[in-house]
């Protein structure tokens, strides 16, 4: 049985707890063991794009430190998250003949859920199951940081009774942006409501997600306006079974 280590991410763990537990849920059904280091905290993205250097160091230094505690690949529900632990860091501690190692090896076994599932694990159909029309939202992080986009198409296409249509300009960013929709609202809130529009234009109740900063934006606007669709996760959709 394979062990792998579970970053859950502080918006999953502060408002979206059912996500890290369908994730948890997915892994224990397909025989990987999940283990929870409980000294995690934040991936310290925020204070990266923020320009606070320093903070940043000092967060990631603690999450490597962590974790070199642990054995494993360690799983995300987040790409923005993963694309931080394999890129950012990396920059991060530039020239740095201590840290800069340590962030290598360290963000080498770091993966996307879903990219986890399908490339690590060979699984791309999950036996899950969900009503209706589903449609797709590929978040930044994820398509352009990690060239990910094959793996959660590959999961959501094998979802029984569901049919995935495509989202018109899919591409473009929801305007959450990490510290980007605090910096600039009036252009957060255009792409949000691009965004909303696209969603009513497939018709789909459900739009997917991957990562949780999309989903609270998205969801959040949509709260806003009145509106009846739902933003879920692509774990709570993959965990969905009859």
């Amino acid at each position: 049985m394979p062990t792998i280590q579970l970053f859950v991410t502080c918006l999953t763990d502060s408002f979206f707890p059912q996500t890290g537990e369908a994730v948890v849920e997915i892994l224990n059904r397909l025989g990987v063991r999940v283990e929870f280091p409980a000294d995690q905290a934040c991936c310290g993205q925020p204070q990266f794009n923020a320009g606070l250097r320093s903070d940043a160091r000092q967060i990631a230094k603690h999450t490597i430190q962590l974790f070199e505690q642990t054995s494993g690949d360690i799983v995300t529900p987040s790409g923005s998250c993963a694309h931080h632990f394999r890129h950012n860091l990396l920059e991060l501690f530039e020239g740095d003949q201590e840290w800069h190692p340590r962030a290598e090896a360290f963000g080498k076994r770091v993966f996307e859920f879903t990219e986890y599932l399908v490339d690590q694990l060979n699984v791309t159909d999950l036996d899950a199951h969900w009503d209706g029309l589903l449609t797709y939202h590929p978040s930044c992080h994820t398509l352009r940081g990690l060239n990910v986009d094959r793996q959660p198409r590959a999961l959501l296409q094998n979802v029984k009774g569901a049919t995935l249509v495509e989202l018109p300009n899919a591409q473009e960013c929801c305007g959450f942006g990490g510290v980007m929709s605090v910096e600039h609202p009036e252009l957060s809130a255009e792409w949000l409501k691009r965004k909303i529009s696209n969603l009513e234009a497939t018709n789909a109740p459900t739009l997917v997600v991957t990562d949780a900063g999309c989903l609270m934006h998205i969801l959040g606007g949509l709260k806003r306006q009145g509106k009846k669709q739902k933003v879920v996760h692509i774990a709570e959709i993959l965990n969905r079974r009859l």
